[in-house]
């Protein structure tokens, strides 16, 4: 026998062996079928002490999976290779994956906890009567700053980040809607406007803020606000929470002309293999005391309601966090533009940055 032919087979029969001893393994534990749970979810999104503490009250082997973008989640369970049994997209991403039949329908007889959700977190435009998606957890887009560092702004409006006095002060998040939305809402328009006029506008009038922009960064936006090295950035609310628990100075605002209001969910999708394990997860999670120790975990707003009573008194009574409903009921959630004007706000977004360089 050839060295080359040798050496092949001798690695497929290695390979043949571990996946064997795998399966094996995985069936001695009673992780096949039924008793494995695919959950795919953002980094850091969930206390892992929850997917152990389901693990043992079920019986079920949870294999955690991450991605970073809505659209990266949509392209690969839309490949379909993946088993996925639960997903955790946003609001604007399930009317995505509704219309390209990604998701199947919940059944709500198995999902008793839902009575503990807020009704103002249910039957929203995105998916009316919740037929395929639970809240998650739920934020606002605002401005975070360092009242030291910025004197005597108030940030009661997204204008006051064009002040000449934030010359190379503000970090941007690296996101078209959330960048060309505080845009358009400072110019009075809504941040799912179409009309190409007022996009226009918006992005002439973003390229006037480079002067104070000091980087539009991904995560470590949380590590540069904290560290104070910019005065101010426009972040999601749970990202505020987290850079203030490092550094108190800071304060969290949502501007007066309005902002994002965004719903992350849990979803079954399409690919799901464990319905009765996707749905003892989902309600796992309903449960009051289970989502009050997710959110503190993870630092974004809970929509569970009887959630509210086992957090601390800091968090729930921290209106930032926690806003009434006047706030949130001004306040706009991403709809679906559809993907040619999806791209037409990137091309835009790119525009902008390219202006900044």
């Amino acid at each position: 026998m050839k060295p080359l032919v040798q050496a092949f087979l001798t690695i497929f029969i290695v390979a043949f062996a571990l996946m064997y001893g795998a399966s094996y393994w995985n069936s001695s534990q009673g992780y096949t079928g039924d008793h494995t749970l695919t959950i795919y979810n953002w980094g850091d999104y969930i206390d892992p002490d929850l997917i152990a503490e389901f693990e043992e009250q079920s019986g079920t082997k949870v294999i955690y999976q991450t991605f970073d973008s809505n659209e990266a989640m949509m392209t690969k369970i839309s490949q379909g290779g993946t088993t996925f049994d639960v997903a955790i997209p946003s609001e604007y991403a399930i009317s995505k994956m509704k219309e390209d039949n990604l998701l199947l329908p919940l059944d709500h007889s198995k999902l008793p906890g839902l009575v503990n959700i807020d009704s103002r977190f249910m039957n929203l435009d995105f998916d009316p009567g919740n037929e395929y998606s639970v809240p998650y957890f739920w934020g606002t887009v605002g401005i975070i700053y360092n009242p030291e560092l910025t004197g005597d702004i108030t940030f009661t409006s997204w204008n006051d980040l064009w002040s000449d006095k934030l010359r190379n002060q503000i970090l941007l998040l690296d996101g078209a809607r959330e960048v060309l939305g505080f845009s358009l809402n400072s110019l009075h328009y809504s941040l799912n406007d179409t009309n190409e006029d007022h996009l226009q506008q918006a992005k002439k009038k973003l390229q006037t803020l480079t002067p104070n922009i000091k980087a539009i960064v991904g995560d470590e936006i949380k590590m540069l606000l904290a560290n104070e090295e910019a005065a101010v950035g426009v972040v999601w609310s749970g990202d505020a929470a987290e850079i203030m628990d490092e550094n108190d100075k800071l304060d969290y605002v949502v501007p007066d002309e309005g902002s994002n209001v965004w719903f992350d969910n849990m979803v079954i999708p399409k690919t799901a293999k464990n319905l009765e394990g996707a749905h003892a997860f989902i309600n796992f999670m309903l449960d009051p005391e289970i989502a009050a120790r997710n959110a503190e975990y993870v630092g974004y707003s809970t929509p569970n309601k009887l959630a509210i009573p086992f957090l601390p008194e800091e968090v729930s009574g921290d209106k930032r966090f926690y806003p009434d409903p006047e706030l949130t009921d001004k306040l706009e959630v991403y709809q679906n533009l559809g993907k040619r004007m999806l791209s037409h706000y990137n091309e835009l977004f790119l525009e902008f940055k390219m202006h900044k360089k």
